[in-house]
């Protein structure tokens, strides 16, 4: 069996493994960096958090982001940034394990999201000749394993589009191991850059999940529109100084999209 193969299987057998796990939104405020041990497998695995950190993002690379996601875009500035992202988030990876004292050969697997540039299903890109979903995340999983010499997993959301999957929401695999409880019924909201709920049923059925529209992306937009000096509303203090407008929040919530059957 190929070297790499056996090894993933050795990890994926372990009792216990320690995990670094990588997250950066759409949002585009910085990159998280979760150190995870994880017990058991299936429904009996527990995950404990030892050591998180947010990184924010300097706001040169977060403007050239803000410029690659966009529907004109120079291809050489993606592919630069491909390998640039990877290339900070690994150092950003050695900077936190220093800091907690931990050595690179004592974590097992560096799980990394990828930073998200386009993402198109069937139904935003319309093209009849091609049926199927498609999204693109950056920040190259080779970079990273070769940088920080730890067994690297990415492009989560291209697997799941292989395999016939729409790439998004990915939260719920997670809810699902931290939280389902057999005869509760549980809902559960992530207001991430575009909103996204799980249903976990209490009759044990399959979650359910779906998003819902976008969150934090358009409230980071109207914030950096009004207060230049600002990228987001921090503890939604601005958001608190101010009372709904009973007009708009009547036009919005009339729209089709609230009509739907369940997902």
């Amino acid at each position: 069996m190929n070297a790499q193969l056996t090894k993933l299987l050795e990890i994926a057998s372990q009792p216990s493994r320690r995990i670094v796990g990588l997250m950066s939104g759409t949002s585009l405020d910085g990159l998280d960096v979760a150190l995870c041990r994880c017990t058991g497998h299936g429904a009996t695995l527990e995950v404990v958090l030892e050591q998180f950190a947010t990184v924010p993002y300097e706001a040169e690379l977060q403007q050239r982001l803000r410029a690659i996601s966009q529907p004109t875009v120079q291809l050489q500035e993606v592919v630069v940034l491909h390998a640039e992202v990877a290339r900070r988030h690994a150092a950003t990876v050695l900077a936190c394990l220093a800091q907690w004292v931990v050595a690179p050969a004592e974590v097992d697997v560096l799980a990394s999201h990828g930073q998200t540039i386009w993402h198109a299903p069937r139904h935003q890109h319309r093209r009849a000749e091609f049926g199927h979903h498609a999204t693109l995340q950056i920040g190259d999983g080779d970079h990273l394993a070769r940088l920080t010499g730890i067994v690297t997993l990415s492009d989560f959301r291209q697997k799941h589009v292989a395999d016939g999957g729409e790439g998004a929401p990915l939260a719920p695999f997670a809810d699902e191991l931290l939280f389902r409880q057999p005869g509760v019924n549980r809902l559960l909201l992530n207001l991430g850059g575009i909103a996204n709920f799980t249903f976990l049923p209490a009759d044990g059925g399959p979650a359910q999940a779906t998003d819902t529209g976008p969150a934090n992306t358009l409230l980071d937009h109207v914030v950096r529109q009004h207060y230049p000096d600002k990228n987001y509303d921090a503890g939604g203090y601005l958001a608190a100084q101010g009372q709904p407008h009973a007009g708009l929040l009547a036009a919005l919530l009339s729209h089709p999209f609230f009509a739907q059957a369940f997902p």
